[in-house]
Formats: structure tokens, C-alpha cells, sequence
């Protein structure tokens, strides 16, 4: 029983932190460019962002928590190799996703606040090619889930 407990959390955290990232990268970012100028589009980001890092904040944690347990009952030297591919390339998304919160998040913030157009634009743009690194090590921690059955 809890290990499925464990597995749920973890998957609902994946889909809450991954699909997030999808659907801000491939539709809500397109679609902003497309209709919004710099002054209305750069708030909206630090608006969406607010809610979606904190929830994906507690995600990220229960992803770790639950991965880690999991990854404990079997043991690190009975785990398949794909659960090490998947742990490593975890914790370079959960690394990933502290820089954007701690660091990129803020700096978006700050520039907006001072309507500082161009640099939010480019605070922005690190937090852009930050989640694209992420969605791409979330394709390959897929992968590696799934190979390793």
C-alpha cells in the first residue's frame, strides 16, 4: 500500500511540474507573443509564474522525497539502471527549477516592478531556455522510467 502511495505522489508531481512546463512552453508563451506587447506580457509571466513555482515547489519535493524512498526499499545496488539515470537527471531538473525559482524568478520580478522592459525580457528568456533544459531531461528521465520495467 505504500508503495503505491509513493508512486502516486511521485507521478502526480511529475505531471503537475512537467505539464505545467508544457503547456507554458509550447501554448501560453506562444500565444502571449502573439497578442501581448512587453509591458502587459512580462507581468503576466511573473503573475503565472507566482502560483505555478510555488505549487511545482512542493512537487518537486515530493517527487525527491518519494523517488529517494522508493529508491531506499530496493536498494541502490539492486536498482534497475535506469532508476540511476532517473535519480541523476531528477535532481539536475530539481537543481534546474531552484535557479529559476531563487534566482530568474526574482530578477523577472524586480524588472518588472521597475518596468525595466528589456531586462525583463531577458530574465524571461533565461527562464524560457531553463525550461526547455528541463523538458528535455524530463523526456529522457521518461525514458529511462520506462526502460528500466
Amino acid at each position: 500500500m505504500l508503495r503505491q502511495l509513493l508512486l502516486f505522489l511521485h507521478l502526480a508531481g511529475v505531471i503537475v511540474w512537467v505539464g505545467g512546463m508544457f503547456f507554458a512552453y509550447f501554448c501560453l508563451r506562444p500565444a502571449a507573443v502573439r497578442v501581448l506587447q512587453p509591458p502587459q506580457r512580462l507581468p503576466l509571466w511573473v503573475e503565472t509564474f507566482r502560483p505555478f513555482l510555488r505549487i511545482t515547489a512542493v512537487a518537486v519535493v515530493l517527487i525527491l522525497l518519494s523517488g529517494f524512498t522508493l529508491f531506499f526499499e530496493v536498494g541502490f545496488k539492486l536498482a534497475p539502471m535506469g532508476w540511476h539515470v532517473m535519480m541523476t537527471l531528477g535532481l539536475a531538473m530539481a537543481g534546474i527549477f531552484a535557479y529559476v525559482y531563487g534566482v530568474l524568478y526574482p530578477r523577472l520580478g524586480r524588472h518588472c516592478a521597475a518596468s525595466a522592459w528589456p531586462e525583463a525580457a531577458a530574465a524571461l528568456n533565461a527562464i524560457r531556455r531553463m525550461v526547455a533544459t528541463n523538458l528535455l531531461l524530463a523526456l529522457g528521465t521518461v525514458a529511462a522510467a520506462m526502460l528500466s520495467r
